[in-house]
């Protein structure tokens, strides 16, 4: 019976290539996570950057922060430099000198005057009687109307005569968008009735009468507001009866502060809030 020879097993000298793969693989793997663990979203940085910087510093002055490298951008906030370092110059009041106010130029000194203008032409013939005063301020114009040819003594109630000037008032208003505060004022002789239990009462009652006259007459309720100053803005001396005479009026200030429609539209059915001015109208 023949022998048989054992053969010698193959022997595969390229077996290492199989764990080094794998081990390529896994460093492969690991490298990918590291990457993906290490990757910055910018979108969610900038949006952490922001509100640390505003925690620690205040709001942000920029909304589109400067890159590194931007050269253009660091050019443009380098020539700002000098002006936001250095403290600008005021004026009287707190204005920036340099500024359309600090320059003295007003931009409504053109709708102040012609609103002037056109108020005294209405009001001509009155004016000329020296029973309405027709004033132009830095703030705005003021109406003032003696109350004897508007009210009877004692009374809230508007007179026939008083609706016609009223109405004539009213039409000029109407052409600009300026809001309108009708100020009651009165003597400093008391009045203690059921109606009016002081000065204040019938003041208040006198403006606002005018008020719904001036809504009736097309004026937007919320360019109207009611002021009762009763006896304490006088512009005269109490003592005599002329004097007394110039105190029982009614002021119609008028701000050279435009209404906006949409705000107006928005708040419907309520006065607004106007500007005050500084002072009391002097006495001419």
């Amino acid at each position: 019976m023949a022998k048989k020879h054992k053969h010698e097993d193959h022997v595969n000298h390229e077996a290492w290539a199989i764990p080094f793969g794998d081990l390529i693989i896994l460093l492969l793997a690991f490298f990918v996570v590291m990457y993906a663990v290490s990757s910055v979203n910018e979108g969610k940085y900038r949006v952490a950057a922001a509100s640390m910087a505003e925690a620690f510093n205040g709001a942000p002055k920029s909304l589109n922060p400067v890159q590194v490298g931007d050269v253009n951008a660091m050019a443009k906030l380098t020539s700002m430099a000098p002006s936001l370092s250095r403290p600008q110059a005021m004026g009287p009041g707190g204005i920036p000198l340099g500024s359309a106010q600090g320059s003295g130029v007003n931009p409504k000194a053109g709708q102040v005057e012609e609103m002037a203008k056109a108020v005294k032409a209405a009001m001509a013939d009155l004016i000329d009687k020296n029973v309405i005063v027709v004033r132009t301020t830095p703030q705005g114009i003021e109406v003032e109307i003696q109350t004897d040819i508007l009210f009877a003594s004692g009374t809230s109630t508007l007179s026939e005569q008083a609706m016609h000037i009223m109405e004539r008032l009213a039409i000029v208003l109407a052409g600009f968008p300026n809001p309108v505060r009708v100020e009651g004022h009165t003597d400093n002789v008391p009045i203690h009735t059921a109606t009016f239990p002081s000065n204040w009462e019938l003041s208040a009652a006198r403006s606002a009468s005018v008020v719904h006259l001036l809504m009736e007459k097309g004026i937007a309720p919320q360019r109207l507001a009611v002021i009762g100053v009763g006896e304490y803005r006088p512009v005269a001396d109490n003592a005599s009866a002329q004097g007394r005479n110039r105190n029982r009026r009614v002021v119609l200030v008028i701000p050279s502060v435009r209404v906006d429609s949409k705000a107006a539209n928005d708040t419907a059915g309520a006065s607004i809030s106007t500007p005050t001015l500084d002072q009391p109208p002097a006495a001419q």
